[in-house]
């Protein structure tokens, strides 16, 4: 509620969560629309200008360049967020597991961690979809792969954080299963961390996806996508430079929003922010008393 409260208060945050909201329904309503199909190619309209039936116009083979975009949406978007959960909700499990019963469990979890973290997480994207092929379920097992002891680590940190406090003793005490105190006592302390942490690397993910596609280890045409956009504009830059404002403006757009919203709800979380917060409340609340 209180992080809620402060994103209504702030314009440009809403405008995000409205533009990341717009984004991922237009992607669920692509093929209702589309004006036209995102595949077929139509050497007479190689280049069109923009129009009713081509709102942003005709690529190189003569396909919608908007068509294109809104289904782009599926295998970016989508893909990402999917790629971002799965890696926090195993991130998230074993950094509980590794905080909370410490020991060999710990030891074991954050020395396989440590081998993970030892090589850099674009050089073990790269070698995965070397070793499996390109592709887009490559690419987003490869971000798993390559982010999971990342996110074990955080939230293990976290989780020790408030392992020793007075609350999660007592329930200890009082007989509480372990499963019991994880869920309902460690989870829900660590909920906005992790969030903060998801928010921000679903813009990274995004990044990954649209560049291996542009490199030509991604998304393989015909399939529309962003990064396959991008390296299908690429060719035609000094004749067409107007093919790459699409999908790269639909890129910076939808990275710069998940990297604001995360840089949002960390400064909510900030002690020192939640300190001023309360401080505001209380000014309020007596100005409302003197009031009456």
């Amino acid at each position: 509620m209180h992080i809620w409260r402060t994103f209504k208060s702030d314009t440009l945050a809403l405008a995000c969560l409205f533009v990341l909201a717009a984004i991922i329904l237009l992607g669920a309503a692509a093929p209702i629309i589309a004006p036209n199909d995102p595949v077929d190619t139509n050497l007479k309209a190689k280049f069109a200008p923009m129009s009713l039936q081509y709102p942003f116009g005709a690529d190189h083979l003569g396909r919608c360049v908007f068509s294109r975009l809104l289904f782009g949406i599926r295998t970016t978007v989508w893909f990402s967020l999917i790629a971002t959960m799965t890696t926090v909700a195993i991130g998230t499990l074993l950094g509980v597991i590794s905080g909370y019963f410490k020991g060999w469990v710990d030891e074991t979890i954050m020395r396989l961690c440590d081998v993970m973290l030892s090589f850099p997480s674009e050089v073990m994207i790269l070698a995965v979809v070397g070793m499996l092929g390109p592709g887009l379920e490559n690419i987003v097992i490869a971000n798993i792969i390559a982010k999971w002891p990342w996110y074990t680590r955080m939230i293990r940190s976290i989780i020790l954080q408030n392992i020793d406090k007075n609350f999660i003793r007592f329930s200890k005490v009082s007989g509480s299963s372990h499963f019991h105190i994880m869920k309902n006592h460690l989870l829900p302390g660590a909920f906005g961390e992790i969030f903060v942490l998801g928010s921000l690397d679903t813009g990274v993910v995004i990044l990954n996806i649209s560049a291996l596609s542009f490199l030509g280890l991604g998304v393989q045409a015909p399939t529309p996508e962003w990064g396959m956009m991008l390296n299908e504009a690429k060719n035609i830059m000094t004749t067409h430079p107007t093919q790459m404002l699409a999908p790269g403006i639909a890129v910076l757009v939808v990275v710069a929003a998940f990297n604001f919203i995360g840089d949002k709800v960390r400064d909510i979380l900030d002690p020192k922010h939640m300190a001023k917060e309360g401080k505001k409340n209380e000014s309020i609340e007596s100005g409302e008393l003197v009031c009456r």
